[in-house]
C-alpha cells in the first residue's frame, strides 16, 4: 500500500504510519481519516455477527482489482442498496435489482461482482441453516481461537496462507465465487480470525491484552 513519506517513521526496516496523535500503526494504514478509524477501530477484531461478517466477506470480494479504501468510501452506499448485508434479503434480490445496481454511481458498479454477490448470499444461508451461524463455520477452522502470528515488519505479513488456501477452496466447493486465497486472507485478517497487526502497532496491544489469548 502506498505510505505518505512525510508522515512515517522507520523502526530499523519497519515504515509505520505515525499520525498526529503520534500513535504507531501498521505500515498499510494512511493518514486518511475513513483508513485511519477502520485501521483502529475495526481490522483485526474478532467478529462473530453474521450479518457483520456477510458485510467484510462482501466488502472483501468487492475490492479485488481495486484499492480498499476505494470501497470503503462507498461502504454506506453498499448498506442502503444491499440491504444493509442482510444475506437472506441480498439472496432473494432478482434481475430488476441487478440492473437497478448496475445504474448505482455509488456502488462499483461490476457485473460479475454483483451477480456473485447474489450467489454467495445464498451459499452463506445455506451454511447458516446447516451450522446455526456462519460464524460457527468461519471460526470452526481455528478452534473458534485467534491465529497470532507477530511480525516486526509489514513484508512478512503474507497475502496467503495454508488456513486461507483450505478456506478457499471449502468456499469454492460450496458455490461461492472470488473467493480465492489471497482474497480469503485478507478476510480473515479483517474479521480477526487472523491478528496481523504489526508488533509496533499500538491495536497489536491493546487487541492481544483485550480481545483475546495468544495462541
Amino acid at each position: 500500500m502506498n505510505i505518505d513519506a512525510q508522515n512515517t517513521i522507520k523502526i530499523g526496516q519497519k515504515m509505520l504510519v505515525d499520525t498526529h496523535d503520534q500513535r504507531v500503526r501498521c505500515a498499510w494504514c494512511t493518514n486518511d481519516p475513513l483508513y485511519l478509524r477502520y485501521h483502529d477501530e475495526e481490522w483485526g477484531v474478532p467478529k462473530h455477527d453474521d450479518t457483520q461478517l456477510f458485510e467484510v466477506l462482501v466488502l472483501e470480494m468487492m475490492q479485488a482489482g481495486l484499492s480498499f479504501l476505494t470501497v470503503l468510501k462507498k461502504r454506506e452506499r453498499f448498506r442502503e442498496v444491499f440491504a444493509g448485508f442482510d444475506p437472506e434479503r441480498v439472496a432473494s434480490f432478482s434481475d430488476g435489482k441487478v440492473e437497478q445496481l448496475m445504474s448505482d454511481a455509488g456502488i462499483i458498479r461490476n457485473r460479475r461482482k454483483i451477480l456473485a454477490t447474489i450467489e454467495n448470499a445464498k451459499r452463506y444461508r445455506e451454511i447458516q441453516q446447516a451450522m446455526g451461524g456462519f460464524s460457527n463455520y468461519l471460526w470452526s477452522f481455528t478452534d473458534a481461537r485467534v491465529i497470532v502470528r507477530p511480525t516486526d515488519q509489514e513484508d512478512e505479513v503474507p497475502s496467503r496462507t495454508e488456513l486461507s488456501d483450505c478456506v478457499s477452496r471449502d468456499l469454492k466447493k460450496r458455490g461461492f465465487a472470488f473467493v480465492g486465497s489471497t482474497i480469503c486472507y485478507a478476510y480473515l485478517q479483517a474479521t480477526g480470525v487472523v491478528m496481523d497487526h504489526t508488533t509496533q502497532c499500538f491495536r497489536a496491544r491493546e487487541l492481544r491484552i483485550t480481545s483475546f489469548p495468544l495462541r
